[in-house]
C-alpha cells in the first residue's frame, strides 16, 4: 500500500484565520490536568547519546523527517491536509539545512514551544504532545541528533492555502491551545502506568493521531484517545473501553506493539511504519508500561465477538466474493495462513464502527509487512480495479458482520468515497 502521511496531517491546526477568535478564547482559558511526571521520564541507559537514540525512535522522529527512500532525517517526506501540504524539516546536523546551528535550548524551545530559531512552528510537528518531554530528555534527544550524519538537502517550503500559510497566526493559537498537559487515556497510579503516560502522552505522541479534533484544530479534551477520522484513514479509539470492545488484553497489545503481530491481527497502513520505526525498538518495560497505560491499572475485561443479524441474501453474496478472491490466504472460515495473512475471526480492523479502514484495505492492497523475529506476512493485493463498489461493499457487510460484529451496513456509496 502506498504510504501517505495523513495520520499527522491532523496535527495541521492553528491556523492565522482563527486568530482571531483564539484571542477572543484566550480569556475563557481554566486549569490544565497535572503535567506528566519527570519520575517517570528516563530511557534505558546512562549514556546521553544512547539514550537519545532510543528516545528519538521511541518518539517517532524518523517517520516524518526522512522521505521514502531519503537519507535518515534529513526531511523532505509529505504531510498533506485540509489546509495543504506540510514537509518534514531536515533535522540532521547540517549547518545550512538543518539544525547544526541550534543549541540545546533551541531544542528545547522547539518540542516545548514550538518555536524554532526565528520562526514559529505548526502544529503537524507535535509539540502539543512533547511539551510534556522533560529537559533531560530533550537534550539527549538533541545530543543523539548531533551525532547522525549531516545531509546538506534543502528544506521544502510548504505548500499551504491563504491564509494557513502565515505563520504568525501560531501565536495566537499556541496562546490558546497549547497547554502543559493533557488528558490521560486511562485511570492508574501504578509505576507501569507512570511510566506509559509518559511513553504515550509525551514521547508516542499518541493523542495526535487518537484524539478527534474540535472546529479550531485542537485536541478535543472531552474526548481522549477516543478516535478519530480525516480522509481515508479512520484511527481507532484507544482508550480502555475502545480497546475491550475490539478483545484486546495487555499482553496482546504489548505483543503487538512489540511486534506488530497479535491475535486481534497486524499493523498495516498508517500504523505499520509506528511499529517498525519505533515500539518495535522499544523495551519489553516500556511496553508493558504503555499497555498498562492504555487500558489502565484495573482494564476492563476482553469482549468476544457478538452476532449480529444481517440479511441472508446479502451475506451468501459477500461470502461468494471472499470465496473467489480471499479465501485462498485468510482460509475458508477466516482461520488465517501463518506467515501469509491473518486470521478474520476477531480481527480488530473488522470490528471498528468506521470501515474506511477495512475499505481502503480491500481498494488498495498492503505490501509485503516485515515484522521482528523474522515474520514476515505475503503482499495482499488490492481490487480497485477488479471489484465494483457493490462486490466490494457485499464483500466487507460478510466480514464485519461474520467476525467484526458489526452491522452489515456498508454501501457502495461508502467504496465509491474511498476510491482515490
Amino acid at each position: 500500500m502506498k504510504r501517505t502521511f495523513a495520520h499527522r496531517a491532523v496535527r495541521a491546526a492553528g491556523l492565522p484565520a482563527l486568530a482571531a477568535v483564539c484571542a477572543l478564547l484566550l480569556v475563557a482559558c481554566g486549569g490544565h490536568d497535572a503535567p506528566v511526571s519527570s519520575a517517570a521520564s528516563g530511557a534505558p541507559g546512562a549514556d546521553p547519546v544512547a539514550r537519545g537514540r532510543y528516545l528519538v525512535k521511541a518518539a517517532d522522529c524518523a517517520a516524518c523527517h526522512t522521505a521514502k527512500d531519503g537519507a535518515p532525517f534529513a526531511g523532505g517526506a509529505p504531510l498533506e491536509s485540509p489546509f495543504g501540504t506540510f514537509y518534514g524539516s531536515n533535522i540532521t546536523p547540517d549547518k545550512d539545512h538543518g539544525i547544526g546551528n541550534w543549541s540545546a535550548d533551541d531544542f528545547y524551545a522547539a518540542l516545548h514551544d514550538g518555536k524554532a530559531p526565528g520562526k514559529r512552528l505548526y502544529p503537524s510537528m507535535p509539540y502539543t504532545s512533547y511539551r510534556q518531554l522533560t529537559r533531560a530528555d530533550s537534550d539527549a534527544m538533541y545530543a543523539y541528533l548531533k551525532t547522525v550524519r549531516p545531509v546538506a538537502q534543502k528544506n521544502r517550503a510548504h505548500a499551504l492555502k491563504f491564509p494557513y500559510n502565515l505563520r504568525f497566526g501560531m501565536v495566537f493559537w499556541d496562546m490558546v491551545f497549547l497547554k502543559d498537559s493533557l488528558p490521560d487515556a486511562s485511570s492508574g497510579r501504578s509505576a507501569d502506568w507512570q511510566r506509559g503516560r509518559y511513553l504515550a502522552g509525551a514521547l508516542g505522541h499518541c493523542a495526535e493521531c487518537h484524539t478527534p479534533r474540535a472546529f479550531t484544530g485542537q485536541l478535543d479534551d472531552a474526548k481522549p484517545f477516543a478516535g478519530a477520522a480525516l480522509g481515508r484513514v479512520a484511527w481507532p479509539d484507544i482508550t480502555p473501553a475502545g480497546l475491550a470492545a475490539r478483545g484486546w488484553t495487555g499482553a496482546d497489545l504489548q505483543t503487538f506493539f512489540g511486534v506488530g503481530i497479535a491475535p486481534q491481527g497486524s499493523a498495516f497502513g498508517e500504523m505499520y511504519p509506528v511499529v517498525h520505526l519505533s515500539t518495535q525498538t522499544m523495551t519489553q518495560d516500556d511496553l508493558r508500561a504503555l499497555s498498562v497505560y492504555l487500558l489502565g491499572d484495573a482494564p476492563p475485561a476482553p469482549q468476544p465477538v457478538k452476532p449480529v443479524s444481517a440479511d441472508a441474501a446479502q451475506l451468501a453474496a459477500g461470502r461468494s466474493v471472499y470465496l473467489a478472491v480471499c479465501a485462498g490466504c485468510h482460509g475458508l472460515n477466516g482461520e488465517g495462513k501463518p506467515h501469509v495473512a491473518v486470521p478474520m475471526n476477531g480481527n480488530s480492523t473488522l470490528r471498528q464502527r468506521d470501515s474506511r479502514n477495512l475499505l481502503v484495505a480491500m481498494l488498495d492492497g498492503i505490501d509485503e509487512q516485515k515484522f521482528a523475529g523474522f515474520e514476515n506476512l505475503q503482499p495482499m493485493p488490492g481490487f480497485a480495479h477488479t471489484l465494483s463498489d457493490d462486490e466490494l461493499a457485499q464483500l466487507a457487510n460478510y466480514l464485519r458482520a461474520t467476525w467484526g460484529g458489526q452491522p452489515a451496513n456498508v454501501t457502495p456509496a461508502d467504496v465509491k468515497a474511498m476510491r482515490q
